[in-house]
């Protein structure tokens, strides 16, 4: 008989090539997982970090694929872009074939990251790929695409897995709610020019997302017009989180951000109503100053075009005891209770009508909905999923496996 010796579980989470983990700001992916990965290690997992080399996460080991963030290339065009993910994966393949003690790759990098790990077969750990987009994006993708019994997929929301295509559903092993950064446990010292919330007549709205016509900042404009209710954009444009930097960037007729869609949908649909006053927009916040800004607004505005998964903004508004007025589009619905945790509403009228009643609203209900939205829940969610993909590919490498409690049998 061969006794075989315990050993922790290895998991390389594939961040992708777009920010650091924590972001400096904005980043959804990046900070679910500076969420998701401590509480991992806490669990005894070993984690292996692929991503931007400026990542400042505690991990086990980081395998750095990029010198420096390149979200602003994200929205360019595919012949400037296209090879950005690719080169991310040539790293990610190096690092796999390095390392053998790795059991499993946590993915996050669409659609790349999937494609490369299934080629390489068995040549590569178990994976699982957490799906944070719309699921009827990239149909000729998903619609054809095999993990041949080992790469498997996570939804965020029962709403998202409802619109894949049926190959994809059968390859989904379970859904996982995000988690993001606790409140803090005291409140921040306040910015005087922003009211703070009890002051029903002059609290600004807030929306805190990347600023691209899918989230909508132009309808969040008109909306507080509507309702004269001032505004706060906070979110890069175009990779660019500075507000000095971008108006030096558009104002240089040779740089490329000029056809970015998003620096376009910005200067002529959004930028013409910011006046400092009545809308203003911060560039990327984080740390103090988005906490402080969460305290302080009237509610999370969110009026979407899209269906979004995940919504890991509404979380952190909803666990800060901020209301939530938003487009009934995606997984909003099942985030926020209409009436009670916020306000559902389909067009600029019904939003700005929102924005007039959500004072009315108990900012303690908005709290305790988010309670179960907690990074031990994520992680320990995960955890079941891990050893569910190793059961289904038969175990990292050549042999069965199981995760037990302290770790993977081997």
């Amino acid at each position: 008989m061969v006794h075989r010796r315990s050993r922790r579980l290895t998991v390389l989470v594939n961040a992708g090539p777009w920010l650091p983990v924590p972001p400096r700001g904005y980043g959804g992916i990046e900070t679910v997982l500076s969420v998701l990965i401590p509480e991992l290690r806490r669990a005894g997992v070993r984690v292996v970090l692929a991503g931007v080399a400026t990542s400042s996460l505690e991990v086990d080991r980081l395998v750095p694929t990029s010198a420096g963030e390149r979200l602003g290339e994200i929205t360019a065009p595919y012949n400037r872009s296209s090879g950005v993910a690719h080169a991310h994966m040539v790293e990610v393949v190096r690092a796999l074939r390095e390392d053998p003690t790795i059991d499993l790759v946590h993915d996050h990098l669409e659609v790349v990251g999937p494609s490369v790990l299934a080629a390489m077969g068995a040549q590569a750990p178990p994976v699982l790929q957490t799906l944070h987009w719309d699921l009827r994006k990239h149909p000729d993708f998903y619609e054809r695409f095999d993990g041949g019994g080992r790469v498997f997929f996570a939804g965020v929301s029962d709403h998202q897995v409802s619109r894949a295509p049926a190959r994809l559903r059968r390859q989904v092993v379970g859904v996982v709610p995000l988690a993001v950064t606790p409140p803090p446990a005291a409140p921040l010292p306040g910015d005087a020019a922003l009211p703070g919330p009890d002051d029903a007549d002059g609290g600004a709205a807030l929306v805190l997302a990347r600023i691209t016509r899918d989230k909508g900042q132009d309808l969040a404009v008109a909306a507080c017009r509507r309702a004269g209710v001032p505004l706060v954009l906070a979110g890069p444009v175009a990779g660019v989180g500075d507000p000095q930097v971008l108006a030096r960037r558009l104002a240089d007729p040779r740089d490329p951000l000029h056809s970015d869609p998003d620096a376009l949908f910005w200067a002529e649909e959004v930028a013409p109503s910011v006046d400092g006053e009545q809308v203003r927009w911060v560039g990327t916040v984080a740390g103090e100053a988005k906490e402080d800004l969460l305290r302080r607004t009237r509610a999370l505005l969110v009026p979407n075009r899209w269906a979004e998964p995940g919504a890991t903004g509404v979380v952190e508004a909803l666990s800060r005891g901020v209301p939530v007025v938003a487009t009934p589009l995606g997984v909003l619905p099942s985030l926020v209770e209409h009436g009670t945790t916020g306000l559902l509403a389909e067009d600029v009228e019904g939003l700005a009508d929102a924005l007039r009643r959500v004072g009315d609203l108990d900012r303690a209900a908005c709290r305790a909905a988010a309670g179960e939205w907690t990074p031990a829940a994520m992680a320990s969610r995960y955890l079941d999923l891990y050893a569910r993909v190793l059961d289904l590919a038969g175990g990292p490498g050549a042999g069965p496996a199981r995760v037990a409690a302290g770790g993977l049998r081997a």
